[in-house]
Order: structure tokens, then sequence, then C-alpha cells
């Protein structure tokens, strides 16, 4: 028997809409992303769930109250399961800063690799993969729903689909989006990804043919002079 996970990615949110970069861990959903939000509740509103983790981060709390609120399920939070954290923009060279950006997860992004500067994806997977053990370990559910980010996700696929450390980039996975999970007895070797990526708000994903980082970089152009004082 298989257990199933609904990993969900957060709804929207506005990094630089208010006059200056936002603070990544202080950041909520804007007007888009409790759409988003609301429409993946519709979506979810039937499934029986018995868990619902979040990272703790602001913008994945907001997502799993709207998503879950007719559910009477404690909402967890779970820090280890945090997005991977980006050093200053200040610190990049600013001659590297859009590469950084644009191709931050593109192909299989080696282990080594840092993102924006800051953590390494081995050291995202060091902390992520052990959290998943003791939820999976955990005997007491059947469905899950787990609000977090886009490259914790990334790396929570990636991991079920090749039983091993490789992180995807290839996978994109929109704000507000879920992706299906059923995990067996033998994590990760008997696990079956059901479903990537579907945006209950936009199923055709019609609104964009941008990836999430090309959009953040086009985001920043009018803040790239306040970069140092961020």
């Amino acid at each position: 028997m298989r257990r199933r996970l609904y990993l969900m990615r957060h709804g929207a949110v506005s990094y630089f809409a208010a006059g200056r970069p936002a603070q990544p861990d202080d950041v909520g959903l804007n007007d888009e992303g409790r759409a988003q939000a609301e429409a993946a509740r519709a979506l979810l509103e039937s499934v029986a769930l018995d868990r619902v983790v979040t990272s703790g981060l602001p913008r994945t709390v907001q997502t799993a109250r709207i998503v879950a609120q007719s559910h009477k399920v404690q909402i967890e939070e779970r820090p280890e399961l945090r997005e991977l954290r980006g050093a200053k923009l200040s610190s990049i060279p600013a001659g590297e800063l859009e590469t950084e950006f644009v191709h931050a997860f593109r192909g299989v992004v080696p282990n080594d690799k840092r993102f924006l500067g800051g953590e390494t994806v081995g050291e995202l997977f060091d902390r992520v993969l052990p959290a998943l053990e003791r939820l999976f370990a955990d005997r007491s559910w059947d469905a899950a729903l787990a609000v977090l980010h886009g490259g914790v996700n990334r790396a929570i696929l990636s991991y079920a689909l090749t039983c091993d450390r490789m992180f995807l980039g290839h996978f994109e996975l929109a704000p507000g989006c879920v992706s299906i999970l059923d995990v067996g007895d033998d994590w990760p070797q008997t696990a079956i990804v059901r479903a990537v990526n579907v945006s209950p708000l936009d199923l055709l994903h019609a609104s964009t043919r941008q990836t999430t980082m090309e959009g953040y970089w086009a985001e920043l152009q009018p803040f790239r002079h306040l970069i140092g004082n961020e």
C-alpha cells in the first residue's frame, strides 16, 4: 500500500515590488498567490488530508492556511524544508548576476553548485532528505499535503525519480502548483511520481513561457541600482 503526498509550491510572491528587494524569509503571498492558493483549495477540497506540512516561511504557511482551511488538520512547520538560501546579491559580481539567476536551475545541477552564491544543492539534499525520511517513517497518516518551495520540490521529485542525489533542474514548477507523489515502505525505490506541476489556476500554463528564475530576473531590473544596500 502506498501513501500519497501532495507536494505543493507556495503561491506567487513579489520579491521586488516594495521599492526595494524584499527579504526572502519575510515575503508573503501577493494577490495572484492568494488566488492560486484558492484554486488549489478547490482542487484538494475532497481529499481527506491527515497532515499538512510547511517550511515555516510566511509564503508557505499562508498558502497552507488557505488550501487546508476546510480540513481540521494542524499546520506543521519544518524549517529544514526551507528554500535554498542565496547570498546577498551584492556578493555576486555584476557581470555574473544574470547567469546566476537565469541558469540557476539548468540541466542536471551539480551538488556543489551554489544557489545565487549561497547554499549548495548538496547542502539542500543534506537537510531535506532526512526530513522526508522522518515524515515517511511516521505511519499515522495516509494522505499529506506539503507546501514547500520550487527548489525543495525539485530536489524531492528528482530524488524520487532517480533514487539518487541528482537535481534535475528542468522541472519547472509554477507558483501554486501541485505534484503528486505516492510512497511505499521502501522510499524512494517504491515511489511513484503520479503528476507534476498541476497548476489549478492555469492548467495549460498559458500565462508564461518563462522559467521562474527568468521571471525573477526581469522583475529585478528596476531595482538593480539598489543592490549593495539589500
